[in-house]
């Protein structure tokens, strides 16, 4: 059975009730926006669950699960599977592109998972700390990571319950052996519920306007046989290094330059030995603890192999 097959079932589910379609119909229908048009499969399925919709003169919200999976977050295991579930807002990020609304982690019994959301679902933005019940997410998978889609067709609805979120942490440890660009003394958007990163003094999302000071380290962990990215937030950065938001602040001052921060920072923490913990974000690890390893490690070695990164 096809992956097409499949969705042309579920489809056919959602709308059983309202409209008289057959698998071998639906399943042409995506067939020729997948493979004539070379729509994205959820792309694909969103455009035809939508037509449906206007067909049967329905909302979203009068659609039933439709056979969508109830799964762990920290369980998803499938590429392009739909879910329905209930999470709490753990975290929210900066988006990197203008096309993405909201992006950031859900949490539920199991652990977390990244989820994103785009502008043009024109959905209602999420809380961070809210409890929602989402239905008809799509599952992505990049590089071995998977997340989870927002589309137009995803009902959010909030509820009033606590989740406790599991612990799905990862732990990695290694020589600290760059500080990556975007390090040190940033300025973040001073809107509300924006906390995207300045570039050049502009929001991607609200434009030009004044940045509010933040910490942060996105460094490479080498433990030898593989690299691990982490980020430290403000407390965790400011721990590592010992320097304050206000001393920072005070150092950039002085000569003019914010890049002069990320510079001593570098010269007080490559080459030393690491032990992080915290949720897997994409490629990096969000580092919730950590601790300096005794371990000596060769600075210039160090040096060496961030280099060859």
């Amino acid at each position: 059975m096809t992956d097409l097959h499949t969705h042309a079932e579920d489809i056919v589910a959602q709308f059983s009730d309202h409209l008289d379609l057959t698998v071998d119909e639906v399943e042409e229908r995506l067939d020729n926006l997948v493979n004539e048009y070379r729509v994205p499969v959820d792309e694909a399925r969103r455009s035809v669950v939508n037509s449906y919709l206007d067909e049967a003169d329905l909302e979203r919200e009068a659609l039933g699960g439709g056979g969508n999976a109830s799964v762990g977050l920290a369980e998803i295991d499938q590429d392009e599977q739909w879910l329905d579930v209930t999470a709490k807002v753990v975290e929210l990020w900066e988006p990197r592109s203008d096309s993405v609304a909201q992006v950031g982690l859900l949490g539920d019994e199991t652990g977390t998972t990244k989820f994103v959301a785009f502008e043009t679902s024109e959905l209602p933005e999420l809380e961070e700390g809210a409890v929602y019940r989402l239905e008809n997410l799509v599952t992505d998978e990049y590089q071995g990571n998977f997340s989870v889609k927002l589309n137009r067709t995803t009902t959010i609805t909030e509820v009033d319950e606590e989740i406790e979120v599991g612990d799905d942490a990862e732990t990695v440890e290694g020589a600290l052996v760059d500080i990556q660009s975007g390090s040190g003394l940033i300025k973040r958007c001073p809107e509300e519920d924006c906390t995207r990163v300045l570039q050049n003094g502009r929001c991607s999302e609200h434009g030009d306007v004044d940045g509010e000071f933040d910490l942060r380290i996105k460094g490479v962990l080498d433990d030898g046989e593989a690299v691990h990215e982490v980020i430290f937030d403000r407390e965790s950065t400011e721990e590592l290094t010992g320097t304050t938001l206000e001393e920072a602040k005070d150092m950039a001052m002085d000569a003019l330059d914010t890049t002069v921060v990320a510079d001593e920072m570098r010269t007080g923490t490559l080459g030393r030995y690491y032990r992080v913990s915290g949720p897997q974000f994409g490629r990096y690890v969000l580092v919730d603890e950590f601790e300096r390893l005794d371990d000596p490690v060769d600075a210039e070695a160090a040096l060496i192999e961030a280099r060859s990164i």
